[in-house]
């Protein structure tokens, strides 16, 4: 009997599925000796390309180095372009993503956000639900922490210090969040954040921050100094789509 999930398809009997599934049960217990010694063993089990491809997905989390990290990241996309068909399909965003983060730890950022780039353009692949949405997270922090300069501050928005980091939308909107965050401000946070951590630099993403961030700034929740920042940052957006639209 196999489980569809949403694009993909995991049979929950499959031999290196099950010890995969039993390597994720002693991560969660905190016996990461134990994880790493099945997912292992999966590696070694994997009787063809898509049970490899799983196996190594897994041992990629328990490597000592980067390097290491990234062998076995491209180990997995190796495996996953061999299979080429709908069980993998759905798998693409994630790997993406992981190869994205090797580069990143390693400093190789232009090579990083390349990768991060080619998982937004598989997120429509991503089975609904949480998964997806942890996925779409990873994606655009990823695009945002390696975008440059302009991208400098912290991605998730909630890092300490209260002072925006630049005059783009991004470097502007980091510093507000982090003032919102120290605050608990959390009704303006509520809207902001979803579009904020979900914006993988579409023109529909945009729609839906540039909507969040003029509610907040309609309903005056904040203080004068952080209106006229938020003001400010719908501005920058703004600007930056009309010449998106106009390169």
């Amino acid at each position: 009997m196999k489980r569809s999930e949403g694009r993909e398809v995991v049979d929950p009997d499959n031999h290196v599925v099950r010890l995969c599934v039993r390597g994720m049960g002693a991560e969660a217990r905190g016996e990461e000796d134990e994880a790493r010694r099945l997912f292992l063993r999966a590696w070694e089990d994997a009787s063809d390309d898509y049970e490899a491809c799983v196996a190594a997905h897994y041992v990629a989390r328990h490597q000592a180095t980067p390097e290491d990290t990234l062998r076995w990241n491209q180990e997995c996309l190796d495996r996953a372009d061999r299979v080429g068909d709908e069980r993998v399909r759905g798998f693409y965003a994630s790997l993406y993503v992981n190869m994205g983060r090797a580069h990143r730890e390693l400093g190789d950022m232009a090579r990083a956000h390349a990768y991060f780039v080619r998982a937004a353009e598989r997120v429509r692949d991503l089975p609904e639900g949480e998964y997806g949405v942890w996925n779409r997270f990873a994606i655009a922090e990823g695009l945002r922490e390696t975008a440059g300069p302009s991208a400098a501050g912290d991605a998730s928005g909630c890092r300490e210090g209260t002072e925006p980091v630049s005059e783009s939308p991004t470097g502007l909107l980091s510093g507000l969040l982090a003032r919102l965050c120290a605050r608990n401000e959390l009704k303006a946070l509520g809207l902001i954040l979803p579009a904020y951590l979900g914006d993988l630099g579409t023109e529909e993403d945009r729609v839906r921050l540039r909507s969040a961030l003029h509610m907040v700034h309609a309903a005056r929740w904040l203080p004068a100094d952080e209106q006229a920042v938020l003001g400010t940052a719908i501005a920058a957006l703004a600007e930056e789509d009309r010449m998106s639209v106009a390169g």
